[in-house]
This record gives C-alpha cells, structure tokens and sequence, in this order.
C-alpha cells in the first residue's frame, strides 16, 4: 500500500523555514533605519512570518521526512517564500498608487524575485514610490532565492541536514548533484560561501569603480543591491535602466560575473582545492563558455550591421563598434543563463536579432549554477542521444552508450532528461497560447512572438521579454489571470516542472 503524504510532518517543516527565512528581512530593516523609510514595514512582515513559522512547526514537533513529504516541502517553500515576501510591498505599497499594492502584482513581484526571474510588475515610475528598504528587498529576494532557499535551509539548519540529499535532489533535479564533501550540510555551506564569495567580490568591485570616478552613479547602495541580484543571475536592479542607468565600464565589469553565475558552483571547490583542471576539462563548462563567445561574436556582427548608434552612457560617448561588441556581449552573457540585465531596449532591434536572442534563452547555463533555462548538460545528453538513435537505426545490431566527458550516460538519466524536455515546451508552449488569448478577451493583445517570449521569459526565469514585456517594460499591463499564470510558469522553472508535478500527482493518488 502506498503511503500518504504526511501533510502535518510537511507543514513543520515549512514553517522552519518560514520561520528563518523572515529573519532576512533583518536587511531591508536596517535600510529602512538608515535612510528612515519604511522600517516599519519589516518589523511588521517579519514578526507576522515568524508566528506564521512557529504556529506551523507546532503540528509536529517532531516531523518524520520520507521522500514524498520532501518534495512536498520543496515545492510549497517556495510558495510559502512568495507569499511571505509579497507582504512588505502591499503594506508599503498601500496608499502610494503603487502597481504592487495590488496583492496580484505583489505576488508576481516576489515570486519573480525568489525564483530569480527578474519579470516586474512595477511600473517605472513606482521605482521613485518605494523606498531604499523596499527596493533592497526586491533585490535580496533574489540573491536568497539564486542558490536555493532548501539549499540554504541545510546549511544553517541542523534538523533539515538530516534529510539534506534527498532535499536538495528535489530541489536542484538536473542531470547530476555533486557531493563535495562527506556531510551534506557541508556541502550546502561549501556552495553558500562560494556563493557570498563572489557576492562580495563584485560588491567590491562596483564601489571602487565609482570611488576612483569611473561610475558616478555606483554608490554602495547599488552596488549592493547589483550584487545581490547578478550572483542568482536575478536581473531586477534599483534602476528603472537597468545596467544602461550606467557607464560603459560599469556594464563591462558585469560580464564575468554574469558567465561565472551560469557555471556549475561546484567546480569552483575544486579551484578552490588547487584542482583547476576539474573545471578546464569538464565537458559542459567548456560547451557553456563556447556557445556565451560564439552567439556574443555572432550578435556584435549583427548589431554592427545593422548600424548600432552610438550612445552616450554617463557622460561618455561609445562609439559603433564598441558599442556594438558591448551590447552583443552583455545582453548573450545575460540572457543565454537568465540574468536578464540589459544595456538596450533589445525590444526595439531588428527580427533577426530578437530570433537570436530568443535562441539564447532556450540555452540556459550549467547544472549547479544559479542560472535558468534548460541547462547545457541536458542539451549536450540530447544531441548525443539523438546521435546515437540515429546510429542505431543504420546500425541495428550495435549497442552504443551515451558517454559525456568519457563517462557512460545512465538510461535512466537519459530518461529523466527526455520527460523533462518535453514537459518543458509542451508547458511553454500551451501557456504562450494562453497568454496570447487572454491579453486579446482583455483588448491588450500581444503579438505572436511576443507571446513566446513572455511564457518562455517566465518559465525559463529569464525576465525580460518582447515588446512592451521587454527589458524597460513592466508585466503590469497584463491581466491578473496571465499574471498568475505566470506566477506558476516562474515556479516550475525553478524548480524545474518534475518535482511540482510529482507532488500534484502524489496529492491526487492521496485522496
């Protein structure tokens, strides 16, 4: 007999987490005392989230976690870390006229913020309603949600470490997870420092660029706030611009940290280690950096074709082929693993262009790594199996393994990878569909492409999309039914569609 999904055991745990995870809000608090805005819209969320946590882990002092409580508790943390988080902005919202008072768009603000989507519901002219405490939030949610909200749980909590593995498998379900050390909660850490590593080094970075007068606009407050959101290849910025609000040297230094973000954390443990080679000769790191130069060169030739003006960004003039190989770089190193950065309105460029960045997004970045998408080790798995059907079919008598980096490729691995694929564009396609009728019923219609763009931005956990959905635009617009759509579609892109729907199925063979 099939065991029942302990629904008081999952509770329990959610509201541990719930519990800790308010804490955060410690950040946005302190903003708030600082520049004296807001604070008490912290204090309030927070202490609400706590209650909520302690009353939670009441149900059961003492959960027993099998495997379906575990992705139970995966999928509606995350849920639960949304509504949580939406709190702050219908409360300091409330009044302002701002987009996010409405619980919809709140909803949709955090939810893209968690899963490190970087879509908005704000409208540009809401980023001058809220304040540093609010904006610091919206940043923080996603440097919370960029290595994982589980992941992070594991680390600082000892009665989740226990269960460790099989959370973070439910969590981060791609094609591999790497064990770096004996315990499991030591892995977590190992990832997290590495994680507030880089963090910091780009924090430091910016601000000194703007002390030695090469981005006047970079105060630590934004740097802060960009370094938060570049690590989990977030994408949300304090600048209704984006990265275009500063100077060319600026937009160049987030490059590497962009491309770092896409690649799998755990091959920097072995750098750190002095085993560089595990990074040099892994198969997927060098498909990754490959395809980020190859659709870089091939954006940069098409935008210097196609004649890209020169701009003036913070007093300094680039001129058409800098400019051009800039904004072909940035927008690849940020789109191909879900950043969602821009330098441009890359919504008002030519088709051709568009058409290529789309390609971009279906990418992703490695497995390991805070970055969105499909991931390049799927597509690697794919093509070579593609290969070996072809093969096999000239070749019937032949038994021929998948191998990748000279390993053989598990069936069932193969399998996992296949199911996945195909839930992926089965539900970005029905809901591109979806989002295009339901913005026609309510007369804001959006094209085609448009409608592509905007399921695949939102389940690939990309951000920006086409047209008015691109990356100066706002999801505002759109009606709450698309909006919520969305909300899901943002969900099961980060938690990669598998676990969700194994606990929806779990629930349904319950009853």
């Amino acid at each position: 007999m099939t065991r029942t999904i302990d629904k008081r055991a999952t509770f329990s745990y959610i509201g541990s987490i719930l519990k800790y995870l308010s804490a955060a809000m410690l950040v946005p608090l302190l903003v708030g005392v600082i520049y004296g805005e807001d604070a008490w819209v912290f204090a309030a969320s927070m202490a609400f989230g706590v209650a909520a946590g302690f009353a939670l882990e009441r149900l059961d002092p003492d959960p027993d976690l099998g495997p379906r409580e575990g992705l139970a508790v995966v999928a509606l943390a995350w849920l639960a870390a949304a509504a949580l988080g939406a709190i702050p902005y219908v409360l300091a919202g409330y009044g302002t006229a701002s987009s996010l008072a409405h619980p919809v768009n709140a909803l949709f603000e955090s939810t893209s913020g968690f899963t490190t989507t970087g879509a908005t519901a704000l409208a540009e002219i809401s980023f001058d309603r809220h304040s540093h405490a609010v904006l610091m939030w919206r940043q923080l949610t996603q440097w919370l949600g960029g290595m994982g909200i589980i992941v992070l749980m594991i680390a600082i909590l000892p009665e989740l470490a226990v269960n460790g593995a099989q959370l973070m498998r439910s969590e981060a379900p791609g094609p591999e997870l790497q064990k770096l050390t004996p315990r499991i909660a030591e892995t977590a850490r190992a990832l997290w420092v590495i994680y507030v590593g880089f963090t910091a080094a780009l924090v430091v970075v910016l601000y000194a660029l703007h002390l030695v007068g090469l981005a006047p606009n970079m105060d630590l407050y934004n740097a802060i706030a960009h370094g938060f959101s570049t690590l989990p290849t977030g994408g949300f910025s304090p600048e209704a611009d984006s990265i275009a609000a500063f100077s060319p040297v600026v937009q160049w230094t987030f490059v590497p940290f962009m491309v770092v973000a896409g690649v799998n954390f755990a091959l920097f443990w072995y750098v750190l280690r002095d085993e560089a080679m595990e990074l040099l000769e892994n198969t997927e790191f060098r498909v990754y950096v490959g395809a980020v130069a190859l659709l870089s060169a091939v954006l940069s030739v098409a935008l210097f074709r196609g004649g890209a003006p020169p701009t003036e960004i913070g007093g300094v003039t680039a001129g058409v082929t800098e400019n051009a190989l800039r904004q072909g770089v940035f927008q690849i190193a940020s789109l191909l693993n879900s950043t969602g950065f821009a330098t441009a309105d890359f919504a008002q460029w030519e088709t051709h262009t568009q058409f290529l960045l789309l390609f971009a997004m279906f990418v992703g970045g490695s497995a390991g790594s805070t970055g969105g998408g499909i991931k390049v080790i799927r597509w690697l798995i794919l093509f070579k199996t593609l290969r070996r059907e072809l093969y096999t079919t000239a070749n019937p008598d032949v038994v021929r393994p998948v191998r990748l980096g000279g390993e053989v490729v598990d069936e069932e691995v193969i399998r996992g990878i296949l199911v996945f694929t195909l839930l992926y564009f089965l539900v970005f396609a029905f809901s591109a569909v979806f989002i295009e009728l339901d913005t026609t019923r309510v007369g804001e219609p959006l094209t085609g492409i448009e409608a592509l763009a905007a399921s695949l931005a939102t389940i690939g956990n990309i951000g920006p999309g086409l047209g008015p959905l691109g990356p100066f635009g706002t999801y505002e617009m759109l009606p709450d039914t698309t909006k919520l759509l969305m909300v899901v579609l943002m969900w099961l892109g980060r938690l990669e569609i598998v676990p969700v729907l194994a606990v929806f199925i779990s629930a349904v063979d319950d009853r």
